[in-house]
């Protein structure tokens, strides 16, 4: 018997990890029971530092992770309401 990988062995492409899946929906649960959407903008609006937080740290891990244009660069800025910018 040869060592490496078994033809049909493994998790299937593009099915989700189990435990990534349980963290997640544990997460949603936490963010729900903490208030959601609207108490997060109520935090975001309680002081500059956490909207800067959102802006730069929460919101762009919604963005996809690979963007591509072909072979042009690409630049992002995100443009925080009340001042400031990313890029």
């Amino acid at each position: 018997m040869k060592g490496g990988k078994r033809e049909g062995s493994g998790r299937k492409a593009g099915v989700p990890n189990k435990t990534t899946k349980a963290a997640k929906e544990i997460i949603q649960g936490a963010a729900d029971a903490l208030g959601g959407q609207k108490r997060m903008v109520e935090w975001a609006k309680e002081d500059p530092a956490n909207e800067r937080i959102f802006w730069g740290s929460i919101y762009p891990k919604m963005l996809p992770l690979d963007i591509t244009s072909g072979d042009k660069p690409i630049s992002v800025t995100i443009n925080a309401p009340g001042g400031g910018s990313k890029s």
